[in-house]
């Protein structure tokens, strides 16, 4: 891994960029938990929910690879994109807890088509240039413009609750940008497709995915990849279970704080979430783009993959003790730690997986990483789901936390 950024911004690193930032444009996100709750739907049922979303992210992550490494990861992503949509579609019409399930579905069916391809595309991409020791430094500034598109999409989303006064109408709102996305990925260079095959030749397809799958396999038989990959799905996984329970936190502060009294309770709290998840999201962008100067701090990746693990989990826990003893705003603070910890890991823990892997093969082993983080995000958002349910907010987020930094020792990445 270089120590400085080398790589040039050219016009299809600005591609790069914008499609993040288009595709951070989810303005439900900021409300998704508080959609859930105003549909009446309980913890446990929201903690099923999730986990629906990621047991079917699982089922389809390793096919979606495959299509993409075999048949185009262009072609891959647009199909994602358009799944997204229709989820958008049915969340907004979703009245009973089995459409919002199905809602989900179709999330994770975009997810799926989605996750792992792009990073394939990028890294495809820095091969060609001669930029391959880059991966820190460029996915961490790509991915910078993600954090960016996710900032300005929370405070539009709050303008867009506070007008119409229901978290709903921000899921129509999504479609736009996702078309937009649709578009430019279409205008990425064919080059970045990887590997393709006949359509109409079936031994063709099939020695294809005898190839990945065999690649796949050797792949992940070697104990320390697969130590690895947990280690780095872990915290994904964990994040992506817990990041959401910010927003009824977030909510009971808005009421007990002594600003815009004179406002509706929803309207009090979309400016709240709004502005906090702003500023979320740039931290988060200036933690993407720093990853890289992080990096070159360790000798090797290991050691701040490894502390970033550890430091997630005590700060979400920690971020829960403090709520249960009714310290919001030091909560808040912790969670928004949290937030930036992830953001330093991902570039880092990405460009550590991927040097691991063949390149032809980049899409599908991707794919498989976020598959074991989809694994550990549908346990955890069950886990969650009971202990909330059973305990309240707080307690639950301490108890999962504590329980998860007593599996530790496994999940440490050694020499």
């Amino acid at each position: 891994m270089s120590n400085t950024a080398t790589f040039k911004k050219d016009r299809q690193f600005w591609k790069f960029c914008a499609y993040g930032f288009l595709k951070n444009l989810r303005f439900f996100e900021p409300f998704l938990l508080l959609f859930f709750l105003e549909k009446g739907i309980s913890y446990w049922q929201i903690g099923t929910l999730y986990a629906l979303r990621e047991i079917s992210i699982n089922l389809l992550e390793i096919p979606s690879g495959f299509m993409a490494d075999a048949f185009g990861r262009r072609r891959t992503m647009i199909l994602a994109f358009i799944f997204y949509i229709v989820s958008f579609i049915i969340f907004y019409a979703a009245a009973s807890y089995w459409l919002l399930g199905m809602a989900m579905i179709f999330y994770a069916m975009g997810d799926a088509f989605r996750s792992g391809v792009h990073k394939a595309m990028i890294f495809t991409y820095l091969k060609m240039q001669g930029w391959a020791d880059q991966k820190v430094h460029y996915y961490g500034y790509t991915r910078s413009w993600s954090q960016r598109g996710s900032a300005v999409s929370s405070l539009l989303a709050a303008l867009v609750v506070i007008f119409s006064h229901n978290y709903t109408s921000v899921f129509l709102l999504s479609i736009i940008p996702y078309l937009l996305d649709m578009a430019l990925i279409w205008s990425y260079p064919k080059a970045l497709d990887g590997a393709r095959v006949n359509w109409k030749d079936k031994r063709e397809i099939r020695r294809q995915i005898n190839k990945i799958w065999r690649a796949f396999a050797t792949t992940f038989r070697h104990p320390p990849v697969l130590r690895a990959v947990n280690n780095v799905s872990l915290l994904e996984g964990y994040f992506q279970a817990v990041k959401d329970y910010l927003q009824p936190i977030l909510q009971s502060l808005a009421l007990s704080l002594p600003f815009l009294v004179g406002r509706e309770e929803e309207s009090r709290s979309a400016i709240l979430i709004g502005v906090i998840y702003f500023f979320i999201y740039l931290l988060t962008a200036r933690a993407s783009q720093s990853a890289g100067l992080v990096a070159n701090r360790f000798t090797v990746l290991r050691i701040p993959i490894n502390w970033s693990l550890l430091s997630g989990l005590l700060v979400g826990g920690v971020a829960g003790w403090l709520y249960q003893w009714e310290l919001g705003l030091l909560s808040v603070g912790l969670f928004m730690l949290l937030y930036v910890i992830k953001n330093l890991q991902k570039p880092m823990g990405t460009a550590f997986f991927a040097e691991q892997v063949e390149t032809d093969i980049l899409a599908s082993a991707l794919s498989a990483q976020s598959q074991i983080k989809t694994i550990w995000a549908a346990v955890i958002a069950l886990l969650l789901g009971v202990a909330i349910d059973a305990f309240g907010v707080a307690h639950g987020l301490w108890m999962v936390s504590a329980g998860l930094l007593l599996l530790l020792p496994v999940f440490w990445i050694r020499e």
